[in-house]
């Protein structure tokens, strides 16, 4: 079975993943910044053996390299960028934050990058490796739409980011593609979303089984269909 490491495992779909990656029998390493206070994902973890959890803080770069180190002869089959932030509540020409602008380009945008180079040598380790970055249809350039300055422009980076990464792994053999999950239901997205959280999970969990070479450098969405940039 694979071996998968999401990041942002504690809550919303980096959860849902975990659950069921590990209901799959997939060998599970879990991230996220506090695992004391992840009480669900500890559970998840007590009562699967295939699943660890491991304190991770994607912006430190200090702690991204102990992570490596503890994994070290681990070979990885998916490595999921699913941590991510809104970038605060005030985006608008009016009123930035640009203290909080730059930690949504920290965290969605530069951190998937140093994920995906601190692991490389653990996914060429694999067969089929594949690097997916959940992005989001709000930093498509083919659509049009207004205010979320902060979120829009920290996602649109990093599908640039993932789509050159795709051109440079690919001698490794590498699969790298940006996903959007859905408007789906969690703290970030709200009540009044389109989809569940166990909707969108499973989504991308069927769309990343059947990556290949091919789909490498496109951007897709949870249902299996591409998005335009």
């Amino acid at each position: 079975m694979d071996s998968v490491l999401i990041t942002g495992a504690n809550r919303g779909i980096g959860l849902e993943l975990a659950k069921r990656y590990a209901a799959s029998g997939a060998r599970v390493f879990a991230t996220c910044r506090i695992p004391q206070q992840a009480q669900a994902l500890r559970a998840l973890a007590a009562d699967a053996a295939n699943v660890s959890v491991h304190a991770l803080e994607v912006t430190d770069g200090a702690a991204v390299d102990a992570l490596r180190a503890e994994l070290a002869d681990v070979s990885l089959d998916v490595l999921i960028n699913n941590a991510g932030i809104m970038g605060g509540e005030r985006q608008g020409v009016s009123d930035m934050d640009y203290a909080a602008w730059a930690e949504a380009f920290a965290v969605n945008t530069m951190a998937p990058f140093r994920l995906l180079a601190a692991l490389r040598g653990n996914l060429q380790r694999a067969s089929r490796p594949r690097a997916v970055t959940l992005s989001s249809q709000m930093g498509s350039l083919a659509r049009k739409s207004a205010g979320a300055h902060a979120y829009r422009s920290s996602k649109a980076a990093v599908n640039k980011v993932m789509q050159v990464l795709a051109l440079e792994l690919q001698a490794d053999g590498i699969i790298v593609c940006p996903v959007h999950p859905g408007w789906v239901r969690t703290d970030m997205g709200g009540q009044s979303a389109s989809i569940s959280v166990e909707e969108s999970a499973q989504g991308l969990i069927d769309l990343i089984d059947g990556l290949e070479m091919a789909h490498s450098g496109r951007f897709w969405t949870w249902d299996g269909t591409e998005h335009p940039w």
